[in-house]
């Protein structure tokens, strides 16, 4: 069995049939072929669960982190299990394979006063208009920035307030705008002579890169002598303040596109902090 060619069935069925995103093809890609090329070292063709183990053990001699180790285990047992149902292997070597937990880091946020700040940076050149839109939109709505730029006119509804995002695995969802993010894209449409369908194209028309929506948040957190400021930040900070606002975690869950609750449960510190305000300001011995 070549390894490298069920690699290659792979990756076809994870872009055909999962709709996996180009970022997490890249990822399953490097750990399958990084444990792959360590089995070619050990002359082993069929692998089992010792030889994960010592791969694991490889990992950490490395310095790699216990993120990337978890990350790394998650794509081989997607890949073996995939092998299995394929009748390649008889046995995954990731059976009972307990995945190490690591500590789920807090995000980073803005206040409103930042997120305010940043928002009216944009002025004063020809971008300024959509840089403004693309900020004030991924505040309004947390959408990632797969989904921003993969957003179409026809996928924006301003006069009832709403627009269907394509999130991962092409699952669609409803995301509402509010008066700000409606007010600024009625603008930007209504002023910008844009090539092409989507709502922020490139200058032939086509989609706009991530990279190049990088490039601009970046642009402007340079201004606010924020170095470490990313589309997740703006993606975390829309979160953080709709709990902070009231909003419930399944209703934020439904907003950012997440599958999962526990996704989302990396922002209940936000909710803790709040039921302690409430807990102090209305209990009598708070």
């Amino acid at each position: 069995m070549n390894l490298y060619e069920c690699l290659d069935h792979f990756i076809r069925y994870l872009t055909s049939e999962r709709g996996a995103s180009p970022h997490t093809i890249d990822a399953y890609s490097r750990d399958i072929v990084g444990f792959v090329g360590f089995l070619e070292g050990a002359s082993c063709t069929a692998p089992e669960r010792k030889h994960l183990e010592t791969y694991i053990g490889l990992l950490r001699e490395k310095g790699k982190k216990t993120r990337s180790i978890v990350r790394a285990i998650s794509a081989l047992r997607s890949f073996f299990n995939f092998l299995l149902i394929d009748g390649k292997i008889m046995k995954s070597p990731l059976d009972d394979v307990v995945i190490p937990k690591y500590p789920q880091p807090i995000p980073e946020v803005l206040s409103e006063e930042e997120m305010l700040e940043l928002i009216r940076l944009p002025e004063g050149s020809k971008t300024s208009q959509r840089d403004r839109t693309i900020l004030e939109l991924m505040y309004a709505t947390g959408l990632r920035v797969s989904e921003l730029i993969k957003l179409k006119r026809g996928d924006v509804n301003l006069e009832a307030g709403f627009l269907i995002a394509s999130g991962k695995r092409s699952k669609e969802r409803v995301v509402p705008l509010g008066t700000y993010s409606r007010d600024s894209l009625k603008l930007y449409l209504e002023t910008e002579k844009l090539k092409g369908s989507f709502v922020f194209p490139n200058k032939k028309g086509g989609m706009l890169t991530r990279q190049a929506v990088w490039k601009i948040i970046r642009k402007y957190a340079t201004k606010m002598k924020k170095a470490h400021l990313s589309p997740h930040t703006i993606r975390h900070t829309f979160a953080t303040h709709l709990l902070e606002g009231g909003a419930d975690l399944r209703s934020v869950q439904i907003l950012l596109g997440h599958e999962d609750i526990s996704t989302t449960q990396i922002y209940t510190h936000v909710d803790s902090k709040r039921l302690k305000e409430i807990h102090r300001k209305y209990h009598p011995r708070g």
